[in-house]
């Protein structure tokens, strides 16, 4: 598949979730109410336990932006990054990933402070309002396994916390649907390029973020009330 017949099909979806704009910007008023439907999930009962001062996870769930956007409003948060896991670092090229045939899952490196929020913690957002885990391969309107849920474990620590979180919300049936998330090992981390990185703060009357993004930010407002920062950790301007 050629870059320019990536660039169509990019075209062809943001045109399609465009004809949702009209939907969109009336659902500025339903972002409430999505936030006041959304439950809370348990805390997990096996977390990580740091001392560091940082320490970084990396998670997918579907389109980056909005990933991106949740985790840049949580306290405790220092740097989160757009970007591509899974793959090489030839194909860790936006035009290449949206074919689905590099391996790569669009992708969040979050770099934290584990003694203010904790791996685990991190989990709960990622799982209860960051993304669906019960979708197969696809978020919302975005469908391919470049979209999949899947969490790049950085030690074999984060790996125990996950897999026993999946556990945990399986055995209490926190989901209607299995899990679907993948929990892989260790991998490279390729930033995404830079019209990529803040997108939700910088354009927060895109269709696309409206619709799909900003209901997220709502939630995690909600639902974490003594986790949410009002105001982002940008790329531009975070450090560590």
């Amino acid at each position: 598949m050629t870059a320019r017949t990536s660039r169509i099909q990019t075209s062809l979806r943001l045109a399609t979730i465009a004809i949702l704009a009209g939907i969109a910007l009336q659902g500025l008023g339903s972002v409430a109410l999505a936030a006041e439907e959304a439950v809370v999930i348990p805390a997990p009962v096996v977390d990580e336990v740091s001392t560091a001062s940082t320490a970084k996870a990396i998670f997918a769930g579907g389109c980056f932006w909005g990933v991106q956007g949740v985790f840049q409003h949580v306290k405790g948060v220092k740097n989160a990054v757009s970007g591509y896991a899974g793959g090489s670092k030839e194909t860790a090229i936006y035009e290449a990933v949206t074919s689905g045939t590099t391996g790569h899952a669009e992708s969040v490196e979050v770099t934290f402070d584990p003694k203010t929020v904790t791996y685990g913690q991190l989990l709960q957002i990622f799982f209860s309002v960051a993304h669906n885990p019960t979708q197969l391969n696809y978020q919302g309107p975005d469908h391919g396994t470049q979209y999949r849920s899947a969490i790049f474990t950085l030690s074999d620590e984060q790996k125990k916390v996950a897999d026993a979180y999946i556990a945990q919300l399986g055995k209490a049936g926190s989901f209607p649907e299995p899990i679907v998330t993948q929990v892989s090992g260790s991998t490279e981390f390729y930033p995404a390029e830079a019209y990529h990185q803040d997108f939700m703060t910088t354009n927060p009357t895109h269709p696309y973020i409206v619709y799909n993004d900003l209901p997220k930010i709502e939630n995690l407002k909600a639902l974490f009330p003594n986790r949410f920062s009002e105001r982002p950790v940008l790329v531009a301007n975070a450090k560590g």
